[in-house]
Parts: structure tokens; sequence; C-alpha cells
């Protein structure tokens, strides 16, 4: 082996134990990271508010980190307590008609809102699975999430096409946008993978792929319907 081939090997070798060894420290590193950010912005807003002699240094001796975030939870638990009583309520009430009578503040609140009461509501809808759909033409395959059973108006002029379902398909690797379709269930392939799954695999733009499950009836039914939709093609 000549000197200059060892050299390479050598770099080799170690550019290979580099992206291994960051591989496994770079996702622990940037949760710190995230997790130090957030807690460091949420003092930064917590902490002006109280007064000095209060502040962890001035009773301690010691800048604690967190103390804000602690203070942020035990206000947000009091407060949700609170809420919850006829007294509260009528507070809130009262306060969101005040803002309704601001006419540019009156919408920024009303879509604050909606984003958490969606996030955050324990009612909040969810998607019902991952599938695959035609998209763009027939032939090419894309990953999709389904959200309802189409209904409404929309429900009642799609309904010659049988039973509808309105799926998300997502773009990638931002899937937070998309498009929102309406797609006859026939033609709806349905996948065993979790929605977790199937949003790693979008995001990743299909460099991480979820580990099968075990065959089922999902599997058997998707290969029958391929034949199926295969021979269908999608409007213009």
């Amino acid at each position: 082996m000549s000197p200059e081939h060892g050299k390479r090997g050598l770099i080799a070798s170690l550019r290979g134990n580099f992206l291994a060894g960051l591989a496994v420290i770079a996702p622990g590193v940037l949760t710190i990271w995230l997790v130090w950010n957030v807690i460091t912005w949420i003092d930064g807003l917590i902490l002006p508010l109280i007064p000095r002699r209060f502040h962890p240094e001035a009773l301690t001796g010691l800048d604690i980190p967190g103390v804000g975030v602690v203070i942020f939870v035990i206000f947000t638990l009091v407060m949700g307590y609170f809420t919850k009583g006829l007294i509260g309520r009528t507070l809130v009430s009262w306060g969101e008609r005040i803002v309704e009578a601001m006419p540019v503040i009156r919408s920024i609140y009303n879509a604050v809102k909606q984003i958490a009461d969606t996030i955050l509501s324990r009612q909040a809808p969810t998607f019902d699975r991952a599938c695959l759909v035609q998209y763009p033409r027939p032939g090419i395959w894309a990953m999709a999430f389904i959200s309802t059973t189409t209904r409404g108006e929309i429900g009642n002029y799609l309904a010659e096409n049988g039973e509808m379902v309105s799926i998300f398909l997502p773009t990638t690797p931002n899937p937070t946008s998309g498009f929102l379709l309406f797609v006859p269930r026939a033609d709806v392939i349905e996948l065993d993978m979790s929605i977790e799954d199937a949003a790693k695999l979008v995001i990743s733009a299909g460099l991480v792929y979820p580990e099968p499950r075990k065959p089922g009836s999902h599997a058997t039914a998707g290969r029958t319907r391929t034949q199926k939709i295969s021979q269908t093609s999608l409007p213009d």
C-alpha cells in the first residue's frame, strides 16, 4: 500500500468517526440548546415583572436559571383554576368584549386564540390516519393524512362519487403548508404507519423510513386498492 493511499484511508476513517460521533452528539446538544434558550427567554419575560428584592440573586446570592419558568407554570395553573369558576369566566368574557371593540387587536387576538384552542384543547381534531394518494397525476403517489369524512355542502355536491374523505397533503420539508383535497375513499391507500412516522418521512424528504409493521388488513387492502386505482385517472 502506497503512503498516499494509506493517508487517504486514514482521512476517510477519521471523517467517518467524526460523522458517527456528530450523529450521536448533535441531537443531545441541540435539545439542550433549545431547552436552555426557552428557559432563558421565559426568565427574561417573567423576572422583570417581579420586584428585584425577590429575585434569586437577591435572596440567595446565586443566579438560578428557570425561576421564571417555575413562576410561569404556577401562574398558569392558578389562572386555569380561577377561570373555571363563575367569577373567572365572567372576567374573561368581559375582557374579550373589550378586545372585540378594538379593530386591529380583535383580529390578532381571535387568530391567536383559535390557534391556541386548536393546539392545546384535548378535544382538538387530529388526523385519523396516514395514507397514499395519486397526486399530481395517476402513477405518482404522495403521502397525505386523512382528516375526516367529507361532510356538509361539499359532501352533498360530491355524493355521486361515493364516500369522500378530506385529506391534507403536506409539502416537503415543511409539513405546515400543503393542500386540502377531497378524494373518494376508494382511491386512497390507508397506511399502517403512525401519524408521527409519516410526518418524519415527509420532513426528512424520504430519508427516514419507519420500521415496517406486521402485515395486516391495511397492507392487503392497499395492494388490492393499488391495482384498482392504477386503472383510474385524476380529473383535469
